[in-house]
């Protein structure tokens, strides 16, 4: 599953934007134990553990996307559009902040 939110923020006020939207993610539903490690200033990996299966995927900090790219088990894409809802929330929100200069 690939999903791209677009930006029109600089690449590092994009990365705190992700690391922002992600911290909300990670306290609002800590069951899913998500973790997010960056291996690069514009790649980072993610896992989610759901109903005991460990999904994982890369998030992608691009000039003007932010791209999340995780691989989804057949019997768990029936939740892959609540999912994505969540997510673009999240980064929706904190794109507003960082507009606003509350970053």
């Amino acid at each position: 599953m690939k999903h791209v939110i677009q930006h029109d923020l600089d690449m590092p006020t994009a990365k705190r934007v992700a690391d922002r939207a992600f911290a909300e993610y990670k306290s609002q539903y800590p069951d899913y134990q998500p973790s997010l490690v960056w291996v690069s200033d514009q790649r980072a990996d993610v896992a989610f553990n759901a109903k005991g299966i460990k999904l994982a995927g890369a998030m992608l900090i691009e000039p003007r996307s932010i791209a999340l790219d995780l691989d989804v088990p057949f019997l768990f894409r029936p939740f892959q559009k609540k999912a994505l809802e969540v997510i673009d929330r999240e980064v929706n929100v904190w794109l507003k902040k960082a507009r606003a200069g509350e970053l």
